[in-house]
Order: structure tokens, then C-alpha cells, then sequence
């Protein structure tokens, strides 16, 4: 797995923690973007992915179901048509399958949500 280091970051505010459901998911847009934004509550998490799912090229990801893999309780996130499964810290295809997810930090201030984009 290879791991990508952000030097520079912009911090652009997205949305607010009440527009996204507990252990659930929200799309928001961006300039050309539509990003999936995830509440992982029962974790104290927030994770933002492209919404595109690879495999039929939909953009479905923020209504898909989150939950952990694994022994070391990896967060994911499945498409919720063919159930597709990827990381949401690397994302990366759980399935076996060549599939990859863009994923974005985030951050949470107040009730802000804030995702980071590369300078």
C-alpha cells in the first residue's frame, strides 16, 4: 500500500455535523467534485471518499453502509448496489477486486466539517 504525503492543505468548509446522519453517509460538492462525507459515530470518526463508485461508475458511495473489517476493525464503506467494499482511510477494494477510492482528510470544529484538499 502506498501512503501519500500531503505537504501543503486547504481547509475548506463543507458542510455542518447536523447535515450528516449518525453512521451515515452525505454528498457534498466541491468545485467538480461530489464527495462522500461519513458520520462514524459509533467510532468518533469522520471520513470523506470520492462518491463515484469505480466499479459501475455511479455516484452512490455517501448512501452506502459503513461499518469495520477485520482484526484490526478497519473502517469501510460497501457501495449499496453491488456492495463493493473499500477502506476509508486508504481506499482501497476490500473485495479482491483492482478497484481504489480517492479518500480526503478531515477535520471537525465546533459543528463545522472541514475536508482537506492538496495545495
Amino acid at each position: 500500500m502506498e501512503v501519500a504525503v500531503l505537504t501543503s492543505v486547504d481547509w475548506i468548509l463543507v458542510c455542518h455535523t447536523h447535515d450528516v446522519p449518525e453512521n451515515g453517509g452525505a454528498c457534498v460538492k466541491y468545485q467538480e467534485e461530489q464527495i462522500a462525507i461519513f458520520n462514524f459515530s459509533r467510532r468518533g470518526e469522520w471520513y470523506a471518499t470520492q462518491n463515484l463508485c469505480p466499479h459501475k461508475q455511479q455516484m452512490v458511495l455517501s448512501r452506502g453502509m459503513i461499518g469495520s473489517t477485520g482484526e484490526a476493525c478497519e473502517p469501510k464503506v460497501a457501495c449499496p448496489f453491488h456492495k463493493k467494499t473499500f477502506s476509508l482511510l486508504s481506499g482501497e477494494c476490500l473485495t479482491g477486486e483492482d478497484y481504489q477510492i480517492k479518500t480526503y482528510p478531515v477535520k471537525v470544529e465546533g459543528d463545522k466539517v472541514y475536508i482537506g484538499f492538496e495545495s
